[in-house]
């Protein structure tokens, strides 16, 4: 998928972590989280810029998505270890769920196309393809952002 299909995807797998901090009355850290997806959302493309290495290769795999919501927590545990040790865990654990999520909603956009990704790589070669839309359809790109706009606005709603 494209850039914005991308954004869309991460919008709907973000949405019960947002929803649960909206509940939790934690507005701020809500809208941080979803910025933060928003922004990771294309990250795993970074290696079409990347000379020797493969597209979807690493970067589109399970371990590449643990690896960014390891280093999300660790700057969530830094961010709020000032506030207490209590803070600094609720911000690690906020970080490394956004980090992973926003990668994994990369991963599951892209196994959408006859291109597919390898995930579990390097535990395993198989590839995986659902070929339900090549990744530059418009229609495909845009139902997702519509999709994960109208989740969002879901839930905003809800939490109001």
């Amino acid at each position: 998928m494209y850039r914005l299909g991308h954004q869309g995807a991460s919008l709907v797998a973000y949405a019960p972590l947002g929803l649960a901090l909206l509940l939790l009355g934690q507005p701020a850290l809500a809208a941080v989280g979803g910025a933060v997806s928003l922004g990771l959302a294309s990250l795993p493309d970074i290696d079409q810029r990347l000379p020797g290495v493969q597209h979807r290769g690493v970067t589109h795999t399970l371990a590449f998505a643990l690896a960014v919501g390891t280093a999300l927590g660790a700057v969530g545990w830094l961010l709020g270890r000032d506030a207490g040790a209590r803070t600094a865990a609720e911000f690690a654990t906020v970080g490394f769920a956004v980090g992973t999520v926003a990668i994994v909603s990369h991963l599951l956009a892209d196994v959408i196309t006859p291109m597919g990704i390898t995930p579990f790589w390097p535990l395993s070669k198989r590839h995986y393809t659902l070929d339900v839309c090549r990744a530059e359809n418009r229609l495909a790109n845009y139902a997702l952002l519509g999709i994960g706009l109208a989740v969002t606005v879901a839930v905003l709603a809800v939490t109001r």
